[in-house]
């Protein structure tokens, strides 16, 4: 039999951000991505972050976090409407706390939770050729294996062709520096806040057209 989405309306009214971020840099997309989500009528954002993970198997991070966006569950996950996944670029992969949170989602999957709802990635990167693309495609497969829909980036946005710095058709990106000292860029601003824009616009439509 195959899988299908169930999707109430009154719980996916939501876009999940969904970031890990170490200097503050992934963070700050995750903000801008949030902001361009609720440009779109009828549709919020949902910022959420993970736990980093430690060769201690002991738990060693507080259940609440100090500051920033708080810890996601599993039901944030299942009824959000879409989802824009962000994470700095570990050696052209995802960071392992985002990593690990992904490999606890496999009842998600079984139940097809998230079958043909919208995602995007975003990343940063303390260099400009640092692994950016091969981290943003990276980061899409498994959000494929759970039959979501992977969004990138249409050349229709100008910054795409005018940027010096991130921007990717693959999904938004930040040069943060070694230093992780430089601001986003106007046009990484920009691309970030359309990803999160297209999320949501989609997210609406997606979600009216299971509900006929």
């Amino acid at each position: 039999m195959t899988k299908s989405a169930s999707i109430s309306p009154e719980l996916s009214k939501y876009v999940l951000v969904l970031y890990y971020s170490r200097h503050g840099a992934t963070e700050k997309m995750a903000q801008m991505i949030a902001h361009g989500v609720e440009k779109v009528e009828g549709v919020e954002a949902r910022l959420r972050t993970v736990p980093a993970v430690s060769s201690n198997t002991q738990a060693t991070d507080p259940a609440v976090p100090d500051k920033g966006a708080i810890y996601c569950t599993e039901e944030d996950l299942r009824h959000c409407a879409g989802l824009v996944f962000g994470s700095p670029t570990r050696f052209g992969q995802m960071a392992s706390p985002l990593r690990y949170f992904i490999d606890q989602t496999s009842g998600l999957w079984t139940a097809g939770a998230l079958i043909d709802k919208p995602v995007a990635t975003f990343t940063s990167t303390a260099s400009l050729h640092g692994g950016q693309e091969s981290t943003l495609l990276g980061m899409a497969l498994p959000w494929l294996h759970h039959g979501m829909i992977y969004c990138g980036i249409p050349y229709s946005e100008a910054g795409l062709t005018k940027t010096r710095s991130g921007g990717t058709p693959y999904g938004a990106s930040h040069v943060a520096g070694s230093d992780n000292a430089n601001p986003v860029s106007e046009e990484e601003r920009d691309l970030c806040e359309s990803v999160g824009q297209r999320i949501g616009g989609l997210s609406l439509t997606l979600r009216s057209n299971s509900n006929k």
